[in-house]
């Protein structure tokens, strides 16, 4: 006779159910991911458990953001030098 599936012990590295990611996670992924530090945990947990469309939004974001940050330095350094 089988157990049932609530009290059998799920393999290592896998969860019993794949709950989505929370948006504290899908940010550090991004982040990490753009800076180059992803670990290789977390970016099979987001590639098992993460929606696609959620990291495109976020990816987006993150660069724009980004972006914005690079053109608000340069134009604190400009100013202050001239």
């Amino acid at each position: 006779m089988s157990e049932p599936a609530e009290t059998r012990q799920a393999p290592p590295g896998e969860s019993k159910h794949k709950a989505p990611l929370r948006p504290w996670q899908v940010i550090s992924s991004v982040f990490a991911a753009g800076l180059g530090v992803q670990s290789s945990r977390n970016r099979e947990r987001d590639f098992s458990q993460g929606r696609i469309g959620v990291f495109i939004a976020a990816g987006l974001i993150f660069t724009i953001l980004f972006i914005i940050a690079v053109v608000a330095v340069v134009h604190i350094v400009i100013s202050s030098a001239g």
